[in-house]
């Protein structure tokens, strides 16, 4: 029996949230029609916020809001740990006049509310909640980068992102990062955010990572960087000794807070 396009639309839905992940090809297969019509009836399914599109199929949309928390549920984490780092990363600015660039995430954003008042940078981001914490800053000259901007995480991400960094030239970037490992480099879940986050590594002279203990030891499955692009992690106390190690013996310089 032939069905119509919402019915198979709805059964794929049903049936993605019950596997947990499918290939075009395999419902291709299932529902009887061509590869390019399942990934019209994913691209539908999609907009309507029922799946996620992976490369070559699709998962629950609920997927990748699991893997990779949200903006306020990272912020909420590891809050005291946070604030030491910040602090700490203070020590790093470059001097009054330089250019920086701030990625987004919770660490990041409390760096930026310590800023003090009478230091004078040029800041570029691409996020939105860390846009709104310089606008009220006199000795900032805020530039607030273009591109969609993800839910999640609430920074612009994609193609004009990642080409309006590549014209900036930092004197130091100041990185967030899910993951950090000696074998896997510095790694997150989100293709978008790793293109924007490589961008943002080759365009600064000087890498300044942010990043607590939690995240010391975790691999992603999308690389941005290796250990040889950073220059700085700045962490807490909860860090192993022996993590501290492999990043000391790839070069980069760890300041604990």
């Amino acid at each position: 029996m032939t069905m119509y396009a919402e019915e198979r639309q709805q059964a794929m839905a049903q049936l993605v949230a019950e596997r947990g992940r499918l290939s075009v090809n395999e419902l291709a297969e299932r529902y009887d029609v061509t590869t390019e019509t399942v990934r019209r009836d994913l691209s539908t399914l999609e907009r309507i916020g029922l799946v996620r599109r992976v490369h070559g199929g699709a998962v629950p949309a609920s997927t990748l809001a699991v893997i990779e928390s949200g903006l306020v549920e990272r912020d909420a984490a590891n809050t005291t740990q946070k604030e030491r780092i910040a602090r700490a990363a203070l020590d790093l600015l470059p001097a009054p006049g330089s250019t920086v660039l701030m990625d987004a995430g919770s660490t990041t954003s409390r760096l930026v509310s310590l800023l003090p008042r009478d230091h004078a940078l040029v800041v570029h981001t691409h996020s939105v909640p860390i846009a709104a914490r310089l606008t009220g800053n006199p000795q900032v000259e805020l530039h607030l980068l273009p591109g969609r901007v993800r839910d999640t995480t609430q920074a612009a991400v994609g193609a004009d992102t990642v080409a309006a960094v590549r014209e900036i030239r930092a004197d130091v970037v100041f990185l967030g990062t899910n993951g950090i490992t000696a074998g896997h480099g510095l790694s997150t879940p989100d293709r978008d955010e790793a293109a924007t986050k490589r961008a943002m590594v080759a365009s600064a002279r000087q890498v300044v990572v942010l990043a607590d203990a939690s995240k010391v030891g975790k691999e992603l499955a999308i690389r941005f960087a290796s250990l040889d692009d950073v220059d700085v992690v700045v962490t807490d106390d909860g860090l192993d000794p022996r993590d501290r190690a492999q990043l000391a013996a790839a070069g980069v310089d760890v300041v604990v807070a």
